[in-house]
């Protein structure tokens, strides 16, 4: 895999250096019994030495993008006992611990002993490092041995990286601005893409909640759709404030490798609140066959990549924001369901913003298939209740939450 950043690498880069709402990824395990510290610190040195062992330097070249190295360090462990009932504030604490993607490491491995018995591992890492399903690999790396392919530092030169940056941002940019010149609906397309900032949200509420595969398979076919489309149909009742359309945005999975890099990319759906879970199923598919969400009126993406911080998160300040994000992380891989002699009994993961964000988005969905059970885990910028909400949304589909 190559280990320049992408634009997707990079808007995630630009968070953490104060151009935005920094997000991280989260994995949470919730194992029975108590987990050996042998076994703990042996994670952590196969997670060191593995995918999520990596940090970004800057080129020396004018121009040349960001590049990722190798970083075996590792911050130690943090081990805490606390009430079960506590486990959701302590794994929103991990969420927010520091992880630095430049000067490493970029990601924090914490213990906590719960008073019923059981042991819970959070694992955070920067978004920047890798995404939710680059994580789960990173993780599967860890537990199994796998082997995987190194970073490629040198692959390319600075300078040839530089010079065809600029080669491929200032062809593109030539033709969109003459796009501009000769097509009105170029320059109207690039108006609607002009937005203010939003607000800083005051404070963001978290729900972790598991629901029974059968169930929720049942459900979505009563309603005529898929697991999917009843993930989506879910979430915006949830985002929706009125009696109005709810615009999500959809992360689509794009890598070609086994890789942990930012392999996404954005498709909308809009959901009316007639709409039901049947119409969403064919929207959904719709767009997932549709041309992702990209840079407006034909300019190049990479055009964020040649241009200062302050400039580039003017010109995407806000990129793929919608009333709610939905992603399906898929299936929780086999590999992962034991640590040593312990069983997994609950995974979850979620990515989480660790400072109020400033952002339009109401309502970050994540889903994850594990065992015979869907994790579904979520995080809202709006004041109601999100515990009793989703509560209320999953019981009035004739399906029962356990909530963590």
């Amino acid at each position: 895999m190559s280990a320049r950043l992408s634009v997707v690498d990079e808007i995630f880069l630009r968070t953490h250096r104060g151009w935005g709402n920094p997000v991280v990824m989260q994995g949470l395990w919730r194992c029975t019994g108590r987990v050996e510290p042998t076994l703990l610190e042996e994670v952590r040195q196969a997670l060191a030495h593995g995918r999520l062992g990596r940090r970004v330097v800057r080129s020396r070249v004018p121009l040349a993008r960001p590049r990722f190295t190798v970083d075996t360090s590792a911050n130690p462990i943090h081990y805490r006992t606390i009430a079960a009932s506590n486990l959701l504030d302590w794994a929103d604490e991990q969420a927010c611990l520091d992880v630095n993607p430049e000067t490493g490491p970029g990601w924090r491995m914490s213990v906590a002993h719960l008073d019923d018995g059981d042991t819970v591992v959070s694992l955070v890492c920067s978004h920047v490092v890798a995404d939710a399903r680059g994580l789960v690999s990173g993780i599967e790396d860890a537990m199994t041995g796998r082997a995987f392919t190194p970073l490629h530092d040198r692959a390319t030169s600075d300078a040839r990286d530089a010079l065809a940056l600029v080669t491929r941002v200032g062809w593109r940019t030539a033709v969109a601005v003459a796009g501009l010149i000769r097509h009105p609906s170029r320059r109207r397309e690039l108006t609607r893409t002009q937005h203010t900032s939003p607000a800083p949200t005051r404070s963001c509420t978290r729900v972790i909640a598991e629901i029974g595969v059968p169930d929720w398979s049942d459900c979505a076919a009563r309603e005529g759709g898929t697991p999917n489309s009843l993930f989506l149909s879910v979430v915006a009742e949830l985002a929706r404030a009125d009696n109005e359309p709810v615009v999500l945005s959809v992360p689509m999975d794009v890598r070609t490798s086994d890789g942990v890099d930012n392999a996404i990319a954005m498709v909308e759906v809009t959901v009316g609140p007639q709409d039901t879970t049947a119409h969403i199923r064919d929207a959904s598919r719709a767009a997932y066959d549709s041309p992702p969400m990209s840079s407006p009126a034909g300019f190049p993406e990479e055009l964020l990549q040649v241009v200062p911080d302050r400039l580039a998160h003017k010109l995407a300040s806000a990129p793929g924001e919608r009333d709610a994000l939905c992603s399906n992380i898929g299936r929780i891989p086999e590999t992962v369901r034991t640590l040593g002699p312990h069983q997994a009994t609950g995974i979850a993961t979620r990515a989480v913003h660790p400072n109020t964000p400033a952002t339009h988005t109401r309502i970050f969905a994540f889903l994850n298939e594990f065992d015979d059970r869907y994790t579904l885990a979520l995080e809202s910028t709006l004041d109601h209740d999100l515990h009793s909400r989703t509560i209320d949304v999953l019981t009035s589909r004739g399906l029962h939450p356990k909530l963590w």
